[in-house]
């Protein structure tokens, strides 16, 4: 299998390297996708959730019990929910966004795609998102999913990131820039 640009050299990118295999083998790539995406919006909404996953105070058993209860809840697919159940055991829970992003890119490579990391000041319109997918269409020649974030200290433009291309167009890089050059 191609490992998608070395997803596997992390410890994140093995763990949803083994979970991509067993989804593929399962037929249930798309469900796990989506089961993941919600956690991930899970993680943003809920200062709780974010706070089981991260905290070193919570013992294995009580994240397991409260992952079970988050996958219930959530409604998660019983491939995502016995998976959050193994992070859990094996206290990797803190590295659940940067599984899901991984996940993520090898799904769309499976699919033919490209993913791009995109961080913004300010959230993106569906309208801006759009756009900018058709031009990183063209730039690339694939079709590209878009993994939105948003990152205030850029105070504007963007950072896309497509593999180990960066386009970094954010003020704060603009005014560093433009920093150093003042000091000569």
């Amino acid at each position: 299998m191609d490992n998608s640009g070395g997803i596997q050299a992390s410890l994140s990118g093995r763990y949803a390297t083994a979970l991509f295999e067993l989804a593929r083998e399962g037929g249930s790539i798309e469900t796990v996708e989506s089961s993941l995406s919600t956690v991930r919006q899970a993680l943003t909404d809920s200062a709780d959730f974010a706070s089981l996953t991260t905290s070193p105070l919570i013992g294995r058993g009580d994240a397991a019990n409260g992952v079970a209860a988050a996958a219930k809840a959530l409604k998660l697919d019983s491939l995502t929910a016995n998976f959050l159940g193994v992070l859990a055991q094996n206290r990797r829970l803190k590295e659940l966004p940067a599984i899901a992003r991984a996940f993520r890119a090898l799904a769309a490579n499976h699919r033919g795609e490209v993913t791009a990391e995109v961080v913004s000041a300010h959230p993106l319109s569906n309208d801006q998102v759009e756009a900018l997918k058709a031009q990183l269409r063209q730039r690339v020649g694939r079709d590209v999913n878009v993994d939105l974030s948003v990152d205030a200290s850029l105070l504007g433009g963007l950072v896309v990131k497509i593999g180990s291309q960066m386009i970094d167009s954010s003020i704060k890089t603009r005014l560093n820039s433009l920093a150093h050059a003042m000091k000569g």
